[in-house]
């Protein structure tokens, strides 16, 4: 292990050959090189410099609920913010939360102030940091809707702030998925609201996914993102495969827009089983499956 890296990060927090099973909603994939756990502004900036010096690639976690890892793991560093990134702080109707707060928590603490606005995010399982950069949503919400502004580190330690129109939102991406970048924060404005309101509609929305979602099983939520003018899930139930498996994967019964984790999968089963939906939906209906998830590693056979 380097020593350079020993003398930024305590070793507690440097791990390494890490199973990546443990750290993805999927409960697949093999180990990290490294897994760094991060805590504050000062750790990070030092992290990226020593990952430039050593040309390693590296990968920021979140949650892992939109992740899978190959088999074979990931031969570069797996960040992970923790400490300082985890705050959330609340002043009238704006929120201010770290990249690492769970967006779950920040939907539960804005209703608790009485602010409207995050309800559609109360259910999905990433951290705000995965959340703005993939522009998360979900019943007819997403987090552009409520952004103000999002604070990034660039790969050289520079800090820079992209207000929600160079943030270039769009349908599942922003510009900070297609640069080197860390968000390190974000601000939401939300509004005033009944609290009680705000409570019933989370509740209403909860028992919605736990009726027409599997989360019984390990998954990464909805795994393709929705082809123009149609429904993924519709499609892929119109193809006959609900039920699909390869191997411990399976095309969930309950919602074709789920592949879960049904029994022991590895992730070459979840992978194979994503590229059977894809080729078959093509070849029935013409329409081109994207996967939202992203693959990590090494997924060759």
């Amino acid at each position: 292990m380097s020593d350079r890296l020993n003398e930024i990060l305590p070793k507690e927090r440097i791990l390494t050959e890490e199973q990546m099973d443990r750290h993805t909603t999927f409960r697949t994939g093999g180990p990290a090189r490294y897994f760094l756990v991060i805590e504050t502004r000062k750790e990070l900036a030092q992290v990226l410099a020593w990952l430039q010096e050593e040309a390693l690639p590296w990968f920021l976690l979140g949650n892992g609920s939109n992740l899978l890892v190959g088999d074979r793991g990931y031969r570069g560093a797996i960040l992970h913010l923790a400490g300082e990134f985890l705050k959330t702080e609340i002043d009238e109707a704006t929120i201010r939360c770290g990249a690492g707060a769970m967006l779950s928590a920040v939907s539960r603490s804005a209703m608790e102030a009485g602010l409207t606005g995050l309800e559609f995010a109360s259910g999905i399982p990433g951290t705000i940091g995965g959340a703005v950069r993939m522009n998360a949503g979900a019943y007819n919400g997403e987090i552009a809707g409520v952004t103000e502004s999002v604070e990034v580190m660039e790969p050289d330690g520079r800090c820079r702030v992209y207000n929600r129109e160079e943030m270039a939102f769009s349908y599942r991406t922003s510009i900070v998925k297609t640069k080197p970048c860390v968000v390190l924060s974000t601000v939401l404005k939300l509004k005033k609201g009944d609290r009680s309101e705000i409570s019933a509609t989370m509740q209403e929305l909860s028992a919605k996914r736990r009726e027409k979602q599997p989360l019984e099983y390990p998954s990464a939520g909805s795994t393709f993102k929705r082809p123009e003018g149609y429904f993924a899930g519709k499609l892929i139930m119109d193809a006959g495969l609900a039920g699909a498996c390869v191997g411990g994967a399976q095309v969930s019964e309950k919602h074709c827009g789920f592949v879960i984790n049904r029994k022991n999968a590895t992730s070459a089963d979840v992978a194979g089983l994503i590229q059977k939906v894809t080729e078959t939906v093509q070849e029935k209906f013409g329409v081109t499956l994207e996967p939202e998830v992203i693959f990590l590693g090494d997924f060759e056979k």
